[in-house]
């Protein structure tokens, strides 16, 4: 058994990781465990921009970025974490200038800024001009300087290791970390790191979901790991269902396409989001914006043969602007459908995006092992974690701006703790419960196939679980996910071999979904209220009485949640400091 010692680990190169290692790197010794080479994380997929009240195009400040936060996340979100990071949003893309990265420029030479869905002026008056953007790659170049400082700062990256079990041991009566158990995909080796600070930053889990704009690697790992060494996952039941998904595919047509000027349109050519947000339409946040496509679908004035999606209409814009400023998701359009986007619409329909749900952590990233109880050397940042700056639906911008605000904050945090603490003593061989469960799999006759089942998991949760719920389609999907499970438990494996065995893997990474798909539902059944991301038909307000907390879902084999056995549900207060929960109106 391979035993490497450093002072930080962080799980994950996306955006957060790389952001927590250009600190950690400057301070400490810091390795990055990843999955994926670096800059094919799924960071590089985001497209539209990263918002920051620079002011550089039109009036705007940190207060109003604050507002149209919390109340784009339908007041559920933490108002403390959320006026850290819109104060710190400024720096944060600064600090990325500084780095390198090409944003688009205004002729005076600033960085450029548009329009983007729930961020305003003056408390929510009209569009604000906010986002950050190099055209509509931005992720993409975040990634890249992110890596090259990276390499600047001499991080040392382990490749293709997949982080399977957190070693949390307990010290003078108190859970702390000691490290983490990873694979070596190249061997089929076991590693055990041990470190004084773990951070984690492995992204979000849209792979529960058939139609999703996420990778195929986003499976949920770390929420995972970390749930079953029994911490906390909270408001699971929030996910995002981005607006605008080619249609049947999933594939993201970034926001920033109605934030430089497209209109959604249905089947008669109309216009349709006045009716349901008149003041910034196209513009509302992604939640109403998803729901009321889809309620033009369920209503029949959808387009296509089946009439089962809607249109965005770029077709009013001048060529030479969509070039400039959405050259990548119009070739999407073209490559994957073969609309073009000069002189057709494009058909689209809500996808899987985002997880505003995750790991709890407080405004220094440190993990909770409870509503206040922080795990000593445990960090998470990025969509892994829930500060809650979303708090029930994210705006589009945050989720760049988020993993650059706490990635930053995490890798300074995780630094400091490392250079005031001992190494905790390894549990003697940490790695047999990750070996023997591997090995199970890898020598596993079962006659059930991966591919087969995580199919059956993602059309239910599809089907049941996505823009509108109803008990009766949460207790539907509780019940295939129930029996997923058990057909899961005799799953086989055709690759024997140790070496790249992917097969093995993707079982690994089927149990980690199954797990968090029921997470999931049995949060979103007990919520009885529609919030943000979260509409429950059967009950369609908001209902600030019951249900103004965060849910907290905890592995527990003695509980019983919603009548599924193994999961514990308690609540959290949501922090309000300056503004009342009020009506969401757009």
């Amino acid at each position: 058994m391979k035993i490497h010692q450093y002072d930080v680990v962080i799980v994950g190169a996306g955006g957060a990781g790389m952001r927590a290692a250009i600190e950690a790197g400057q301070r400490t010794r810091t390795a990055v465990l990843t999955k994926l080479y670096p800059t094919r994380s799924h960071t590089g997929a985001a497209q539209g921009g990263m918002c920051a009240a620079l002011a550089n195009v039109e009036e705007d400040n940190w207060e109003w970025h604050t507002f149209d936060t919390i109340k784009g996340g339908d007041y559920l979100v933490d108002q403390d974490a959320a006026e850290v990071m819109a104060k710190e949003a400024i720096d944060a893309v600064l600090d990325l200038e500084k780095m390198g990265l090409p944003f688009n420029r205004t002729p005076e030479g600033k960085i450029d800024q548009r329009r983007f869905g729930g961020h305003t002026r003056d408390h929510g008056k009209a569009p604000v001009r906010r986002a950050c953007y190099a055209a509509d790659r931005t992720g993409h170049m975040i990634l890249q300087t992110l890596y090259q400082n990276c390499v600047k700062h001499g991080v040392e990256f382990y490749n293709e290791f997949y982080v399977l079990d957190l070693i949390l041991t307990e010290v003078d009566g108190r859970r702390r970390v000691a490290g983490v158990v990873a694979y070596e995909l190249a061997t089929g080796e076991l590693h055990i790191f041990q470190s004084k600070s773990v951070v984690f930053a492995t992204g979000g889990v849209g792979k529960v979901f058939k139609t999703t704009s996420n990778a195929h690697t986003l499976t949920g790992d770390g929420m995972a790991v970390a749930y079953r060494r029994g911490i906390p996952l909270e408001d699971m039941e929030f996910f995002q269902f981005h607006p605008t998904g080619l249609a049947g595919l999933g594939i993201l047509l970034s926001e920033a396409a109605r934030g430089e000027g497209g209109i959604l349109r249905n089947a008669d050519g109309e216009r349709f989001m006045e009716r349901y947000a008149p003041t910034i339409k196209d513009l509302a946040p992604r939640d109403i914006v998803a729901r009321s496509m889809a309620n033009e679908v369920r209503e029949g004035r959808g387009a296509g043969p089946n009439k089962d999606y809607v249109l965005l209409d770029l077709t009013h814009l001048e060529p030479e602007h969509i070039d400039a400023k959405l050259p990548d998701i119009t070739e999407f359009a073209r490559t994957y459908l073969g609309v073009e986007p000069y002189t057709e619409p494009v058909p689209v329909f809500p996808t899987a995006h985002y997880a505003m749900g995750g790991i709890p952590t407080n405004v220094d990233s440190e993990v909770l092992a409870d509503n206040d109880t922080v795990i000593p050397g445990l960090f998470a940042a990025g969509e892994v974690a829930c500060v809650s700056v979303h708090g029930s639906n994210r705006l589009g911008t945050n989720s760049l701006l988020d993993i650059n605000v706490f990635g930053k904050r995490a890798g300074k945090a995780a630094a400091a703790y490392a250079a005031g603490a001992d190494y905790v003593e390894l549990p003697e061989a940490p790695e047999t419960e990750i070996a023997a469960t591997l090995e199970s799999l890898r020598t596993s006759d079962g006659s059930e196939n991966i591919a087969a089942i995580r199919k059956d998991l993602q059309d239910i949760m599809d089907a049941n679980v996505q823009v509108f719920r109803t008990e009766q389609t949460l207790r539907e999907a509780l019940d295939v996910i129930a029996t997923l499970r058990e057909r899961y438990a005799n799953v086989g494996i055709h690759d024997r071999g140790k070496r790249f065995n992917l097969d093995l893997l993707e079982a690994v990474e089927l149990g980690f979904l199954l797990e968090l798909a029921e997470v999931i539902t049995v949060s979103a059944l007990h919520r009885k209220e529609s919030r943000g991301g979260h509409f429950r038909e059967d009950y369609e307000k908001r209902d600030d009485e019951n249900f103004m907390h965060h849910t907290m879902a905890y592995l527990d084999p003695e509980s019983e949640a919603e009548g599924v056995r193994g999961v514990r549900l308690d609540t959290k207060p949501v922090v309000v400091t300056r503004y009342q929960p009020m009506e969401r109106k757009y």
